[in-house]
Parts: C-alpha cells; sequence; structure tokens
C-alpha cells in the first residue's frame, strides 16, 4: 500500500439552529454544546439562532443558510420526536437535494446504546441542500452530544478516511461563489 500524506484539518463555517418552544438562548444547553463542539473542533461558528417549533420559520432560518455560500453546515438541535409540536423532519426534508440516509440509521444505532428503545422515536435525518450539508438531530444534550461525538465530528474533519463531506463541501461553496 502507498503511503498517503497526512492530509490538513480543513475548518469549515458551521451555522447552529435551536428549535423550541420553551427554550432560551439563557438556557439553550443543546445550542450550547454544538456551538462549544464547533469551535473545540477547530471550525467556524458562522451563526447561531433559536426559532420556535413551527414549519414555516423554521425553514425560512435554513433557507437563508442555505442559499449563503458562506454556511457550509447546519447543524439543527429539537423538533425530531413525535409530538404535535416536532416539525423539524417536515420543514427540512423538502428542502434536501440529498438525504444521507444513513445518518439517522447510524445515529438511532449508536443511541439504542444509550437509551435503548426510545431511540426508535427519534426522527434524526440529514442532508444536502444547495451544497449544504445540513444535520438534525433530537434536542436532548445528551442526544447531541452522541450525534457529534460519535458521527458529525468524523465526517466534518478533512483527515477521516476512508471519507468524509469535506471535499464535496469544498467545491461546492466554490461553485455557488462563482454564480452571479
Amino acid at each position: 500500500m502507498a503511503h498517503q500524506a497526512e492530509k490538513a484539518f480543513i475548518p469549515l463555517d458551521i451555522a447552529v439552529l435551536t428549535v423550541s418552544d420553551t427554550r432560551t438562548s439563557e438556557n439553550d444547553t443543546s445550542g450550547d454544546l454544538l456551538a462549544e463542539r464547533v469551535q473545540e473542533a477547530g471550525h467556524r461558528l458562522a451563526d447561531r439562532a433559536l426559532v420556535i417549533d413551527d414549519v414555516y420559520r423554521l425553514r425560512a432560518q435554513v433557507s437563508r443558510w442555505i442559499a449563503d455560500p458562506e454556511v457550509q453546515v447546519v447543524v439543527v438541535t429539537g423538533g425530531t420526536g413525535f409530538s404535535h409540536r416536532d416539525s423539524t423532519p417536515e420543514a427540512i426534508a423538502p428542502l434536501l437535494d440529498k438525504q444521507v440516509e444513513g445518518f439517522g440509521e447510524l445515529f438511532r444505532q449508536i443511541s439504542y446504546q444509550e437509551i435503548g428503545s426510545s431511540t426508535v422515536q427519534s426522527r434524526a435525518l440529514a442532508g444536502l441542500a444547495n451544497g449544504t450539508l445540513i444535520f438534525c438531530l433530537p434536542g436532548s444534550t445528551g442526544a447531541c452530544r452522541t450525534g457529534w461525538d460519535k458521527v458529525i465530528a468524523e465526517q466534518l474533519d478533512s483527515r477521516h478516511r476512508p471519507c468524509n463531506f469535506v471535499d464535496t463541501l469544498i467545491r461546492a461553496r466554490d461553485q455557488r461563489r462563482t454564480l452571479p
């Protein structure tokens, strides 16, 4: 096997969105954890917002980031359960050009080790929209820790092998910047 030079870490511009009817900027522990993880990993926190669990407000905020060539990744926390107010999958899925099917599957597999069969109620999902990668996680701080630490961090690290999303995101950003 030929020796492959170590790839350099490439920082990404990541926005964090909390979806909640009850959290505020003062008690948003899940959003805080994700923002800290983004920066600890060496990425840039491009933006952060908190919106109520409303399909149209959620879709509007994420759409702004999808249209912004400076935002490469959006991590959403909250609204993925089964209560009548949980609407993140319904808001985000129509925006996606491609779904990352394995994300929800892997998240639930890992989560099963932590919370057992309750993980079946997670509607975690991910996908690409206009070259922006979007991850949707449950609202609990533990679920955000699991999702970031055990799946997302590696997939946003240009050094992770055999594959990661960084090259795809770099190419997409470059293409979006050249559009008239």
